[in-house]
C-alpha cells in the first residue's frame, strides 16, 4: 500500500535515507536531521513531500518516495521532482518502488503536470534498467551542475551588490553590467 506521509513517519524516513545514501556510497553526505525533515514536510506550506510504501502484511514501512515541484519553462507547467526513492532491500522485487513511481505518475496526470523526472547514479545498472521497463528516457544530452559549500558562498559575496531591490548607487542605471544594449 501507498499513503502519503504523517509526521510520525519521519523517523524511519530519516533512516530510509541514511541507509540509501550508504548504498549510494555516500553516508557522510547525509547530514539531514529528523528535525529538519519534520519541519520541511509538516511545515503550515511545505514544498517537500514524502508517499510510504508499506508491507501489505505487516502494514510496516518498506520504502519512500521524497519529491518536490518543479517548472517548466517550456511547458509552462509545474512537474514533480523525485528527490529520492527507496525500498529496503528486504522488500525489493515485491512492487514497491512500482507502486511509489505510479503514485507520482498519477499526482502528476491529475494535477496536469507534464514531466515526472529524477537522477539515477550512473553506475546503479539495476534502478537504471528498471527505470527503462517503465519507458522512462536518459537525458544524457544533460550534465548536472552543483554548487554548495565554499563555491556557493564565495558566488553569493561577489554577486551581493547586484541582489535584486537593493537600492542603486548614485549615477547607476540599474541595469546588470553584462546587459546589452540596443538602440
Amino acid at each position: 500500500m501507498i499513503r502519503t506521509a504523517v509526521p510520525s513517519d519521519v523517523p524511519v524516513i530519516h533512516s530510509m535515507i541514511r541507509e540509501l545514501a550508504e548504498y549510494e556510497r555516500a553516508l557522510e553526505h547525509a547530514r539531514a536531521t529528523e528535525e529538519q525533515l519534520r519541519d520541511a514536510l509538516f511545515r503550515e506550506n511545505p514544498a517537500v513531500f514524502a508517499l510510504i510504501a508499506e508491507d501489505d502484511d505487516s502494514g510496516e514501512p518498506v520504502g519512500f518516495a521524497l519529491w518536490f515541484l518543479n517548472f517548466s519553462t517550456w511547458t509552462g507547467t509545474h512537474g514533480v521532482y523525485l528527490e529520492d526513492l527507496y525500498v529496503r532491500p528486504a522488500a525489493r522485487g515485491a512492487g514497491h518502488g512500482r507502486a511509489l513511481l505510479a503514485a507520482l505518475a498519477r499526482i502528476c496526470v491529475e494535477r496536469g503536470y507534464e514531466r515526472f523526472q529524477w537522477w539515477v547514479l550512473n553506475w546503479n545498472e539495476p534502478s537504471i534498467g528498471f527505470y527503462r521497463s517503465l519507458g522512462a528516457e536518459p537525458m544524457d544530452e544533460w550534465t548536472v551542475f552543483r554548487l554548495s559549500g565554499e563555491p556557493l558562498r564565495a558566488l553569493a559575496a561577489a554577486g551581493a551588490a547586484e541582489v535584486p531591490g537593493k537600492p542603486e548607487a548614485p549615477g547607476t542605471s540599474g541595469a546588470p553590467r553584462d546587459a546589452v544594449h540596443t538602440a
